[in-house]
C-alpha cells in the first residue's frame, strides 16, 4: 500500500488512535501529495461540522495540529471527547503555543489515560527544559535511561538538556549519537544546526539545515514526535544565513516555500519584505563610517576655537554656529558683514585649514555633482531613497530639525513641502537651502506644494 492509499484509509476513519495519529504525522511529512490531500481532507471535515465535538473535534484538532494552526486545534480538542489522543495533543498544541504548565497538566492526564509512557516522559522533559527547568527536565529524563540507550529521540532530548546546562560538547555528542541511531533524525539535525549557528559555523550549520529540509524533499518519512514544525524553523534559519550572505535568491526560496506551506506565518512573512528590500538597499561600511567622522567634524562649534572676541560676535550674529555653517559661507559673504575684516578673516581661515577645510567647500562640492534630473523621486531611486539622514552632511540646526519633523531617510525628506519644513521651528532659508542642496546631490526634489 503506498502513502496516498494509507492516508486515505486513515482519514476516512470515525475516529482516530493512537497509532492512528502516530502514523499520520510520518505520513503528512512522507510526501508533498498526501500533505495536499490531507489538507483538502482537513478542510472537508471542518465544513461538514460547523462546531464538531466528542470523536469528530478530537480528529479534526488532530488534524489542525498537524497543518500547525495552533490555537483552533487547542480550541478544538478542548471540546472532544476526554481521552489520551485529546490530552496527548493538546499538550503538543500548549507545548507550541509556549503554555508550560498546561503542557505538563495534559501531559499527565495523557499518561493517566494510557499513553505511552515513555513518549510522554521524552515530551514532559522538553516541556520542562523549555521552560527553563532544567534540573526537573534531567530528573524525568532519567525515568527511562536504561531502556533507552538506543532510542534516538532519548539522546535528541538528552542534548537539549546538556545544551541549556552549558555542556555543549555533551550536547553535541548526544545529538551526533541520534543521528546515528536514526540517520538524518530531523530534531537532533536541527539542534545540532542551531548550536553550530549560535556558535558561529556557518558553513556546517547550513549544511544541517539543509538536511533538515532535504528529507522532506527526498520523500523520506519524519518520525512521529518530529511533525512540521521543525521544517519551519530550519527554513527561516536557513533564510536568515543565507540573507546575511547576500545570496537574497536562496533565502526568498526558503520563504516562499515555508510561506506555501504555512501562508500566515507571520515572521516569515515580515522577513520576506526585509529580503525583497535589501536587494535595493546599497550599504559601504567604509563610507559610512567616513560620512559619520565628518558629521562629527562639521558638527564642532565655533565657540571651541580660539577667536578674537570680534569675530566670535560677528559669526554670531550671522547665525554660523559649526565647522559646518561656516563651509557654506565665502570670503566675499564674510567681509560683506559689518564689523567683519581681515584679521576676522584671516582667524577664520587658519582655524578651518588646522582641519584641512577652507570656507565655501560645501558649495564648491555642490557644482562639482551633476545636475538633479526632474521628476518623481520615488522613480529608480530605491536605494537612494532608503539613505539615512545620519549619513548626509547636514548643519546642526538643518539636522536637529529634521529630527523634530521625524524625517530619517533622504525617502521621507524627499516627500516634505517647502512651506511644511519652513514651519519648523527654527528652520530657515538657510536650512532649507541647504537641504535643498543636499537633495540635489542625490538627484531628488522637495515635493510640490499642492
Amino acid at each position: 500500500m503506498d502513502a496516498v492509499e494509507e492516508l486515505e484509509q486513515i482519514v476516512a476513519k470515525e475516529s482516530w488512535a493512537a497509532e492512528d495519529c502516530l502514523r499520520l504525522q510520518a505520513l503528512f511529512c512522507a510526501l508533498k501529495e498526501p500533505a495536499q490531500k490531507f489538507r483538502r481532507a482537513a478542510a472537508e471535515m471542518a465544513a461538514a461540522s460547523r462546531e464538531p465535538t466528542g470523536a469528530a473535534a478530537v480528529k479534526l484538532g488532530i488534524a489542525k495540529y498537524l497543518l500547525c494552526d495552533f490555537p483552533e486545534a487547542a480550541d478544538l480538542l478542548a471540546r472532544g471527547t476526554d481521552n489520551k489522543e485529546r490530552r496527548f495533543f493538546q499538550a503538543l498544541c500548549c507545548k507550541a503555543l509556549r503554555q508550560w504548565p498546561k503542557a505538563l497538566e495534559m501531559l499527565d492526564y495523557a499518561e493517566d489515560r494510557g499513553w505511552d509512557a515513555h513518549q510522554v516522559s521524552l515530551v514532559r522533559a522538553e516541556v520542562q527544559v523549555l521552560a527553563g527547568d532544567v534540573d526537573a527536565a534531567a530528573k524525568t529524563h532519567e525515568r527511562f535511561a536504561r531502556s533507552s540507550q538506543s532510542d534516538p529521540d532519548w539522546h535528541c532530548v538528552a542534548g537539549t538538556i546538556a545544551e541549556l546546562q552549558g555542556d555543549y560538547d555533551r550536547a553535541v555528542a548526544s545529538y551526533e549519537t541520534a543521528r546515528q541511531l536514526r540517520p538524518g533524525h530531523p530534531g537532533a539535525t536541527f539542534r545540532l544546526a542551531y548550536h553550530h549557528d549560535l556558535h558561529g559555523d556557518e558553513q556546517t550549520a547550513v549544511e544541517l539545515y539543509r538536511q533538515c529540509i532535504s528529507r522532506l524533499e527526498e520523500g523520506e518519512g519524519a518520525p512521529p514526535e518530529e511533525p512540521r514544525p521543525v521544517y519551519a524553523n530550519a527554513l527561516l534559519n536557513l533564510a536568515v544565513l543565507f540573507e546575511d550572505a547576500c545570496d537574497y535568491d536562496e533565502a526568498e526560496r526558503c520563504l516562499r516555500r515555508l510561506l506555501s506551506a504555512n501562508p500566515t506565518h507571520l515572521r516569515a512573512r515580515l522577513f520576506l519584505k526585509d529580503v525583497r528590500a535589501s536587494r535595493t538597499m546599497i550599504f559601504d561600511e567604509e563610507e559610512a563610517k567616513r560620512i559619520a567622522r565628518r558629521n562629527d567634524l562639521l558638527s564642532i562649534p565655533v565657540t571651541d576655537f580660539e577667536l578674537s572676541v570680534r569675530a566670535r560676535n560677528c559669526l554670531k550674529k550671522m547665525n554660523i554656529r559649526t565647522l559646518g555653517d561656516l563651509l557654506h559661507v565665502t570670503e566675499s559673504e564674510l567681509l560683506s558683514y559689518k564689523n567683519f575684516g581681515e584679521t576676522s578673516l584671516a582667524e577664520i581661515k587658519t582655524m578651518l585649514a588646522s582641519k584641512n577645510l577652507r570656507l565655501g567647500q560645501m558649495r564648491e562640492d555642490v557644482l562639482e555633482k551633476p545636475p538633479a534630473v526632474p521628476g518623481p523621486a520615488s522613480v529608480g531611486n530605491e536605494g537612494i531613497l532608503a539613505t539615512p539622514i545620519s549619513q548626509i552632511e547636514f548643519s546642526v540646526r538643518a539636522r536637529r530639525a529634521l529630527e523634530r519633523l521625524g524625517v530619517r531617510t533622504l525617502g521621507e525628506l524627499a516627500t516634505k513641502t517647502e512651506p511644511e519644513l519652513l514651519a519648523c521651528r527654527n528652520f530657515g532659508q538657510t536650512s532649507l537651502n541647504e537641504v535643498v542642496q543636499r537633495l540635489n546631490e542625490y538627484g531628488l526634489i522637495l515635493r510640490e506644494s499642492p
